[in-house]
């Protein structure tokens, strides 16, 4: 319950500050995500070109890189905005998407690891595992291997969030069934969210702009991953909760995990987050 109220003040934060972030990210999902930033809070920017990059990341309190449409222009863009970031101390997080499904994308989100400082990384378990540098089979960028809770897998997932957490002194998000968030020392583990919330395009994607919302207000890179997955996740139960089961179906339920992001107070965190610290 503690850490309910504490990922609370987060999002009462977001809205006091109403934090820039700036997304270099997919088109597949770009106005979905500047959706849910807003809905949060946040400000959300989506500069891509590399004329531009340095100069919008330095007034932002976030810097979140997706790389969903890969292309060699917004890849290099990709990485001077993130070094801009690391010399001004901005919060930058990778969401790796799709990273295992061909030799170019994993090679360009490990090039991003390895020249760029990040506060987070986000994905579900076949890309930190692709990155962590295990081999997985992936069909594409929403496939991934599942995480069962009760599983010897959770643990081996467990194991490779913390060690890979510490390798790169950054917090490791493991998006799944049940979520995974670790500094390399604390661990959490996340257990809200809908499985319908798969058949959305996208929900990964806007995750981790909620969470670049989180990076620019509160200092605590830790509760900022953890706070954007449970509000996310929470948005999705609240979303399929108010579906007419009867008319409506994923289209109307990302439009009601938009606005549930926009309702969400105090009183729904700290009523329906469910954490474990292990």
């Amino acid at each position: 319950m503690e850490i309910n109220k504490k990922i609370a003040e987060a999002l009462n934060s977001v809205r006091e500050r109403n934090p820039l972030v700036h997304h270099i990210t997919n088109y597949v999902t770009v106005n979905d995500c500047a959706n849910i930033t807003l809905a949060l809070g946040g400000s959300p920017v989506m500069a891509d070109d590399i004329n531009e990059v340095c100069d919008m990341v330095s007034l932002a309190s976030a810097f979140v890189i997706n790389i969903g449409t890969l292309n060699s222009r917004t890849v290099e863009a990709m990485i001077e905005g993130g070094k801009r970031a690391n010399d001004l101390n901005i919060p930058v997080i990778l969401d790796p998407v799709g990273a295992g499904a061909t030799a170019y994308r994993t090679e360009v989100a490990k090039r991003i690891i390895g020249e760029v400082k990040l506060a987070v990384v986000r994905g579900n378990l076949s890309e930190v595992k692709t990155l962590y540098g295990i081999e997985v089979q992936t069909k594409g960028v929403d496939s991934g291997e599942i995480i069962d809770g009760n599983a010897d897998e959770f643990t081996i997932a467990k194991e490779i969030a913390k060690d890979f957490a510490n390798k790169l002194d950054a917090v490791v998000a493991i998006t799944g069934a049940v979520d995974i968030i670790t500094d390399g020392n604390t661990l959490y583990t996340a257990h809200n969210g809908h499985k319908i919330m798969a058949k959305i395009t996208g929900t990964g994607c806007m995750c981790t702009s909620i969470i670049g919302s989180y990076l620019g207000s509160v200092d605590n890179k830790l509760l900022a991953a953890l706070a954007g997955i449970t509000s996310m996740s929470i948005a999705g139960e609240v979303a399929y909760d108010n579906l007419d089961k009867t008319k409506e179906g994923t289209g109307t339920l990302k439009s009601k995990i938009i606005d549930a992001i926009y309702n969400l107070d105090d009183k729904v965190i700290i009523e329906r987050g469910k954490i474990n610290e292990e």
